[in-house]
């Protein structure tokens, strides 16, 4: 089944932006490229099916030879093939949480995968108290067993509700394992995401053993050890580029951020945000920046509803080097083309596909897009 999505490249007005409506907020950018970038010229794409018959998957990781692993939020992990066939669920997984927004979230291969067998991933985790994010390590055997299962981080202070776990997961060729969490669903309030002690609204830098990293920000110092930046809302994209790792953030009503952030930095939640509540009320004091917090990359109002997203390397030029993100609402595949580390332009693509929940870029260069809906999706540049 193909489908056929060919965008002509038409002209844009100097400085026009991409159409998204009105913001919820009337708050200033810190700097010009902070928000609504120009619209960059609409690109031509092919769009095939490559895969379906998934239920609500919520990331996907290449495995090579043309197989990727795909984790479906209610608990089982496949195995999808180069043409597109679906496995039963592995076996061996620990029991998962599938409950609210909660359940079987990203994978990951080892660096090393060809040699080590080793994969990674996160899950809620159902524990005393509640429910957290944690994230897990095994060896995939070649007959689709998992073994050797351990976890190797289990959030603290869980939470009865099944609101905003984050979280991906990029293992490093360091041997160091980078883990995105959210704030729980504690909202303005902020419960425990301006804590240093806490692991709740945090990016989590472990070893691939679970182990602290010696040179962690908090190591030796007032905070948990595991914490390399705090102050983040429901981090659901996380990618590795330029000056190192970035990550995406859901926002509340308006103030979706994307940020690179940097070891021991706060990066503001919910003291300050560039959006509102649902309600319609300020966040904390009903300011967007703080002499205490970093500024955001890039942020959106309206929203995005962010979910994976990575940098583009691959044979199509206009593209390279720049960031695809997936959008869960209103829906779309999002690129953004950066220089010196700002924004400089924006293109949306895929409007009419539903929500996308993750983004894997192939050697050939072409993309694979995962639709909450159950289907994968190949784009192509033409």
């Amino acid at each position: 089944m193909i489908r056929i999505l060919a965008l002509m490249m038409l002209p844009m007005a100097a400085n026009a932006q991409v159409a998204q409506g009105r913001a919820n907020a009337d708050f200033t950018p810190a700097f010009a490229q902070q928000v609504r970038a120009p619209a960059l010229p609409q690109t031509s794409v092919t769009v095939t099916v490559f895969a379906e018959g998934l239920d609500s998957p919520w990331g996907i990781a290449p495995l090579g030879l043309g197989q990727f692993l795909v984790t479906e939020r209610s608990g089982s992990l496949r195995l999808v093939s180069a043409d597109g066939s679906v496995s039963r669920a592995l076996s061996g997984l620990p029991d998962v949480a599938a409950q609210g927004q909660g359940g079987l979230l990203d994978v990951a291969a080892s660096p090393g995968f060809a040699t080590d067998r080793t994969i990674f991933w996160t899950y809620a985790k159902s524990v005393r108290g509640g429910l957290v994010t944690a994230a897990a390590r095994g060896t995939l055997m070649t007959d689709g067993q998992l073994t050797e299962v351990t976890d190797i981080f289990v959030q603290d202070n869980p939470a009865r509700n099944g609101r905003h776990f984050g979280s991906r997961i990029i293992p490093m060729p360091d041997g160091t394992v980078w883990i995105t969490t959210g704030d729980r669903g504690a909202g303005d309030g902020g419960g425990l995401v301006q804590d240093i002690n806490t692991t709740h609204g945090k990016v989590i830098r472990v070893n691939a053993d679970g182990s602290v990293p010696a040179d962690n920000p908090f190591v030796g110092r007032d905070g948990n050890d595991l914490v390399w930046s705090l102050g983040h809302r429901n981090i659901q994209g996380a990618a590795i580029g330029p000056y190192g790792l970035w990550t995406i953030e859901h926002g509340p009503r308006g103030g979706d951020e994307l940020n690179r952030p940097q070891a021991g930095l706060n990066y503001g939640w919910p003291v300050v945000s560039y959006g509102i509540n649902y309600r319609g009320s300020d966040i904390g004091e009903g300011v967007s920046s703080g002499p205490d917090f970093q500024e955001p990359v890039y942020y959106w109002d309206p929203v995005i509803a962010p979910g994976g997203m990575m940098f583009y390397d691959g044979p199509f030029a206009d593209w390279q080097g720049d960031l695809l993100i997936a959008s869960l609402n209103p829906g779309a595949l999002v690129r953004l083309k950066l220089l010196d580390g700002l924004v400089v332009g924006e293109e949306r693509m895929l409007t009419d596909a539903g929500r996308i929940r993750d983004v894997e870029v192939l050697d050939n260069g072409a993309v694979l897009v995962l639709l909450d809906a159950g289907e994968i999706l190949r784009v192509m540049p033409n």
